[in-house]
């Protein structure tokens, strides 16, 4: 099992995203949590294929945390269905890997 994770998620704006970051350092759901955009996004959404700028955010966290954070995600993000994937972190610095696992604690 991997040592920490990153997840993946997307705001519709940076109000949004700065107010999902903060909770989830402060509840140490997350070690560090960084956003960019905006960003164009196209998807297929009831029936259409949609365009939208959106505010990328980056999620260092942990296999333990990942059930709680992505409760978090849901009960603060105001799209219906956000996008939130989880990809194991497979390599890094050691001490930077360390770190997250000591923030989410």
């Amino acid at each position: 099992m991997p040592k920490a994770l990153l997840v993946i998620t997307t705001c519709p704006n940076l109000r949004e995203a700065e107010k999902i970051s903060k909770i989830l350092v402060q509840k140490r759901l997350a070690a560090c949590v960084q956003s960019s955009g905006p960003i164009k996004s196209f998807y297929r959404w009831k029936g259409k294929v949609e365009k939208a700028k959106e505010i990328q955010v980056f999620i260092k966290t942990t296999p333990k945390q990942l059930k709680s954070l992505i409760r978090q995600i849901r009960a603060l993000h105001s799209f219906d269905l956000p996008q939130i994937i989880s990809i194991p972190i497979s390599g890094g610095l050691k001490g930077y890997l360390d770190w997250i696992v000591r923030e989410t604690r």
